[in-house]
């Protein structure tokens, strides 16, 4: 009876007219040739975008066009021209050829293409809205936004793959290809340091997913991943933080799909093989050491007791031994106790921080995140709490802090779940948070905060208030806010040499929307 309806239907309907797209994806002769015709414009002089993903489903596309079309012609073929000496020959290897790199592209794309595509506006879920732009001066700082993520999807694959489409390549590698290259950021055999946020449960801290596929990204090195990586953060020591543990790796409540599911939890998942590993810097932030080369081989923190003249900070940092057996000085490295060096180069920060409000200082964001790497502890007993690290934020000491031990090589913000109520963080309790599903990344910590709290946070408070927050506008640089300090901190990084901007004409912005 239906299926008589549904005659009766086709019969009386009129035919709908088909759009050019329909037509070219419905005609395999057109699709594949135009296919051809886009793989080699948009590879252009530049081989290795054709690993990209579209170039890889472009390539598979010209292949089935080859199959289809142009072998059979050959072969129908009985006149061939003199330079042509062996017809089956030719057409083994164009068969061959099609074969693998159709198969190989094929399986590529199967296995390694991320669903979502590059947009120039993004409006959220929640209802933000996000622009893409380019800037108008130089130099320039590169953020990359990818929405509709919830941290345990291919949000960060698309990160990797969008920052390489724009030659910031997360791979080093002496061959070059997909994301991939010499003047990548990480090795196969780097030590990594991912620094988290683990002194709050619930929505402060970490999202366990997120970390979970950084941790995934690395050990897939292209050339095999023989190095070590370590999650790490200090809390601070007793009384403070969520339970007064001065941080944890094992709360009951955490933020991930699966509320269980902690930092250590995420780290036991992976084998032994991979050497992944946490270091709570909160155990060793009352014990004062020196550093290995002076012949000190305790976990502690090494403390220079000068005081920066500028932001007061007292600049301190963790040396330790991590599980695997490997020496590492935050501040100077591998080090190496039979030739007492230090291998600085080998040991890479990726700063993994969370975009909340915060009670004292306004918003916790990549610049904060570092509070987490001294002993406030130590400083302050040393110096009292005016010279605290903690009372020098205001001033501008994170930025120093950052100077005079180790920059990040990668910055990325977990804004899946975020605090956007003034002053109500950095404790985050589940009904605080808002959900927005976003992550952003950028070497330059100070453009990512300026963009990621303008954007984000600040715009997520307006829209629930319909007003603005002085503590969290980025543009208020009235003395003690947080525009105000990410300024003092931008010039703490120019001073060391490094290339950072809050001038929104020096920003690149590449959105990337996660398909649903």
């Amino acid at each position: 009876m239906r299926e008589t309806k549904r005659r009766e239907r086709e019969m009386h309907d009129p035919p709908k007219e088909k759009s050019i797209r329909d037509i070219i994806k419905g005609n395999l002769f057109v699709f594949g040739l135009i296919s051809g015709i886009w793989f080699i414009l948009r590879t252009g002089r530049k081989p290795s975008r054709a690993t990209y993903p579209c170039q890889q489903a472009a390539l598979f596309n010209t292949n089935i066009w080859i199959a289809s079309y142009v072998l059979p012609v050959i072969m129908a073929t009985e006149k061939i021209p003199t330079f042509i000496q062996d017809r089956k020959k030719i057409v083994a290897i164009i068969g061959i050829i099609a074969f693998v790199t159709g198969a190989g592209g094929y399986n590529w794309y199967l296995n390694q293409s991320v669903t979502g595509q590059s947009i120039e506006q993004a409006i959220t879920d929640y209802g933000l809205t996000l622009d893409a732009r380019t800037a108008s001066l130089f130099p320039v700082s590169d953020i990359f936004v990818i929405t509709g993520t919830n941290g345990a999807d291919d949000g960060v694959k698309a990160l990797i793959s969008n920052m390489g489409e724009q030659s910031l390549l997360f791979y080093k590698s002496q061959s070059s290809g997909r994301n991939k290259g010499p003047n990548g950021l990480i090795s196969s055999n780097d030590v990594i340091i991912i620094k988290v946020n683990c002194q709050w449960d619930e929505r402060g801290g970490t999202n366990t997913d997120l970390l979970k596929s950084i941790i995934q990204a690395i050990i897939e090195h292209p050339d095999g991943f023989t190095g070590e990586i370590i999650v790490s953060d200090n809390g601070q020591g007793e009384n403070r933080g969520s339970l007064n543990l001065g941080g944890s790796f094992t709360y009951l409540e955490n933020n991930a799909l699966n509320p269980a599911q902690s930092i250590q939890n995420v780290v036991d998942s992976f084998p032994e093989s991979n050497k992944v590993s946490t270091y709570l810097w909160s155990d060793i932030t009352e014990t004062r050491v020196y550093e290995y080369s002076m012949g000190d081989f305790d976990d502690g923190y090494v403390v220079n007791t000068t005081v920066n003249p500028r932001t007061g900070i007292m600049v301190s940092y963790a040396k330790f031994k991590t599980k695997y057996g490997t020496y590492v000085s935050f501040k100077n490295g591998v080090y190496d106790s039979t030739n007492n060096t230090y291998d600085s180069e080998r040991l890479k920060v990726i700063n993994l921080s969370m975009l909340k409000s915060h009670s004292a200082y306004g918003v916790s964001a990549s610049i904060k995140n570092y509070m987490g790497v001294p002993s406030d502890v130590i400083t302050s007993e040393i110096s009292g709490r005016s010279l605290a690290t903690h009372s020098t934020i205001g001033r501008g000491g994170l930025g120093t802090l950052m100077v005079e031990t180790r920059y990040p090589i990668l910055n990325i913000i977990d804004a899946i779940w975020i605090n956007a109520v003034p002053g109500n963080g950095p404790w985050t309790p589940y009904e605080s948070a808002t959900e927005t599903n976003i992550i952003t990344a950028s070497t330059d910590p100070v453009a990512l905060d300026y963009w990621s709290v303008k954007y984000i946070l600040h715009q997520a408070w307006q829209l629930r208030t319909n007003t603005n927050s002085e503590s969290m506008d980025p543009d208020n640089t009235t003395f003690g806010f947080f525009g105000n300090w990410l300024r003092l901190s931008m010039d703490e990084l120019i001073r060391g040499g490094y290339q950072v901007n809050i001038d929104e004409e020096h920003m690149n912005v590449y959105l990337y929307q996660m398909s649903q």
